[in-house]
């Protein structure tokens, strides 16, 4: 066994080399304090015949690493949690960009969790654990990468956190790439105000990122080199184009090959490039259809780079800051707490806002906290086949659907002024042709407003892309499918006019250089302006119908009158539900009780319960200690029985009493009985 040692930005990583998962291509024990990951790389030996990189991410948390049995009716791991999901994505979107372009062989990298201390960043740590993984595998011409984290606390920036400093940070940064430039960017703002970042501080916070990357990654290319396995897979010459076949599509079907890139829309799109293949495949047999079809597909992608590298003009025909038409319209949705429709060019985001309980939040288990933790503020992103103009039926949540909804979530939430409500906003895209997690937060902040939520300000989001041609490159604001598609770069910046709440980055390029990133920081920032002066116009026209909006109505009783509002077996609450058509939440420790719902309901609510709970006090009054009463027996339980008094209410004769005396009771049984306590609002009684 190998064990290595690694000290850089901050941290002490530990790697021990072939000494499990040896039938593996490559495997490691990755140890960062208590936190240890098992880390391995597969590789089937034949490569697929699709033209996709075959890469499987699959980063997995197992309860016992925090010492913890699993929640719910099946004590065993199963679906994976969103956590798990997310981290397996942004894993995979730091890895995918580094593979060779022709690399076609089937690869499953594994993270398993298998021990975590709460302190140390699991996310910072699986990343490492692959890249040391992917690295020693040597399956291909692959560069090392790292990830680090930053925070930000009094006003000071600290390189890979523990957790509990970073929950007192105010800003959340994930950065990962190589020594020469980055790969992948994951940002928001934290804390209980806007804390939105501003872009010369931001660029300040990714150059110490870039600074401890290169560190990281170039002791781990000078330590792990030595032990990498032979190179299994050299990288190819690529795909080999028929000149003539290129020729034929530049001079004789270049006027079609424009009509199909000018075509806004995907379904179009495709429908003129498979009209242009077949008449080819027709008028030239001697070029099979997927020889033509790669051949359009080349000619297409590089006359859309010339165009913005060198004409400066888009497929659309936009310049190259120019944002497409926007249209916002709200209050589409009767029952619902708001509704925003927001169109931008051919995207449309729907989302539709609804207000809560306590009950109606989110219950989530993690290795970083001991007790299930509750998630308040919900954002949910749906994308139908239909929105691209696909005929097949909606599925299962996708991780993409997942990592839409994260983002807009992350873009959102510290816009919020009470932190304690319970939102649940879903956003769902009607149409797509670029940037519909951008859409959603643009539509998510208006539909927070509009559901009468206190907000700090409006949060707007705007996806850039880039083109690179050698030493040239263009920087492109709200970029369209086919943009995102052909481009080298999805920069996806959301904030108000201050700066910055969340933002994430993904390059089809090995890596992005600063100065590229920082310029698509401003040009960002002039889009987000525009668009946030038309949400506003918009946000000025919204009338909130706060008659329809759930009140919230707060107040205590004593604790120990809980128990009657709740009643036997939840008798009592259920029906004060049902009557009168609201959600309550109580709480026994402080006697809170919070009911929302509709305001005039929630008030009738309100002074139904404490009438009920006057009205047994009011029956406690009538009776005094030793007083001897004819009572009838309502119901027998396991510890006694309870008998309904004279003069209303109702009191319990205890087991115990009954066994002393001998006495055998069934209900509608009349027995006399006498007063002997009052405790917690229930009248104790003894035979007399």
């Amino acid at each position: 066994m190998d064990f290595i040692t690694i000290t850089s930005s901050n941290k002490t990583e530990e790697f021990a080399l072939k000494q499990v998962a040896k039938q593996a291509t490559s495997s490691l024990m990755y140890r960062l304090g208590r936190t240890i990951i098992l880390a391995s790389v597969c590789v089937e030996r034949e490569p697929v015949s699709e033209d996709f990189l075959p890469l499987v991410v699959q980063f997995l948390e197992k309860s016992y690493a925090a010492g913890k049995i699993p929640g719910g009716f099946v004590k065993r791991e199963g679906r994976a949690q969103d956590f798990e999901i997310l981290t397996s994505r942004l894993i995979d979107r730091t890895l995918r960009p580094l593979f060779p372009k022709d690399y076609r062989y089937p690869t499953q990298i594994t993270l398993m969790v298998l021990s975590h201390d709460i302190e140390n960043d699991l996310q910072v740590s699986a990343l490492n654990a692959a890249s040391a993984a992917l690295f020693l595998s040597h399956i291909a011409p692959i560069k090392s990468v790292s990830a680090c984290r930053i925070a930000r606390i009094d006003n000071e920036f600290i390189i890979n956190p523990s957790i509990s400093l970073l929950n007192q940070s105010s800003l959340d940064l994930f950065v990962s790439g190589t020594k020469e430039s980055l790969n992948m960017i994951e940002m928001r703002s934290l804390g209980q105000q806007l804390n939105a970042l501003e872009e010369p501080l931001m660029l300040k916070a990714l150059e110490l990122a870039q600074k401890s990357l290169k560190e990281t990654c170039t002791l781990y290319e000078e330590v792990f080199t030595p032990h990498q396995n032979e190179l299994l897979f050299k990288e190819s010459q690529g795909i080999i184009f028929n000149e003539r076949l290129l020729d034929l599509l530049k001079n004789q079907y270049f006027d079609e090959i424009i009509k199909g890139i000018e075509s806004s829309a995907l379904s179009e799109r495709e429908n003129v490039f498979n009209e242009i293949a077949r008449k080819i495949s027709e008028a030239h047999s001697e070029f099979s259809l997927e020889e033509i079809e790669l051949s359009l597909e080349k000619v297409k992608k590089t006359e859309i780079r010339r165009m913005i590298i060198k004409d400066k003009i888009r497929p659309d025909k936009r310049a190259l800051e120019e944002v497409r038409p926007i249209l916002i319209e709200s209050d589409l949705l009767p029952m619902a707490h708001s509704s925003i429709l927001f169109t931008r060019g051919q995207t449309q985001s729907l989302v539709v806002g609804v207000l809560g309980t306590d009950n109606d939040a989110q219950t989530h288990e993690s290795l970083e906290h001991k007790a299930p933790i509750k998630e308040r503020f919900m954002f949910h992103y749906n994308f139908p086949p239909f929105c691209v103009g696909e005929a097949s039926s909606i599925g299962a949540t996708s991780r993409r659907e997942l990592g839409h909804g994260n983002l807009a979530k992350r873009a959102l939430e510290t816009s919020i002024k009470n932190k304690e409500q319970v939102i649940r906003l879903v956003s769902e895209i009607l149409e797509s042709n670029g940037s519909s997690s951008m859409a959603s937060v643009c539509a998510g902040s208006l539909a927070l407003y509009a559901s009468g939520v206190e907000i700090y300000d409006l949060v707007a989001g705007v996806a850039m892309g880039m083109v690179s041609e050698g030493q040239d490159h263009a920087i492109l604001s709200d970029i369209s499918g086919l943009e995102d598609a052909e481009g080298d770069m999805d920069f996806k910046i959301a904030g108000n006019l201050e700066g910055i709440t969340a933002m994430q980055m993904d390059t089809k390029m090995s890596g992005i250089q600063l100065e590229v990133l920082y310029q698509a920081l401003l040009q960002a920032k002039k889009a987000r302006e525009h668009i946030l002066k038309i949400m506003h116009e918009a946000k000025e026209k919204i009338v909130i119908n706060f008659s329809h909006l759930p009140a919230t109505e707060i107040f205590n009783v004593a604790p120990d009158k809980i128990v009657e509002i709740i009643g036997q077996g939840g008798r009592v609450i259920r029906e004060i539900v049902e009557k009168f058509e609201v959600k309550i939440d109580l709480n026994k420790p402080s006697g809170e009780v919070k009911i929302m719902g509709n305001k005039e309901r929630v008030l009738k609510t309100k002074e139904f319960i404490l009438n009920y709970l006057h009205s047994l006090d009011q029956e406690l009054e009538q009776y005094a200690i030793d007083e001897v009463l004819e009572a009838q027996v309502k119901r027998i339980v396991d510890f006694g029985a309870f008998l309904s008094l004279p003069k209303g209410g109702e009191g319990l004769l205890r087991k115990q009493n009954m066994d002393r005396c001998q006495v055998v009771l069934k209900e509608g049984d009349s027995i006399r009985c006498r007063v002997i306590s009052f405790n917690k609002g229930k009248i104790a009684l003894d035979l007399a």
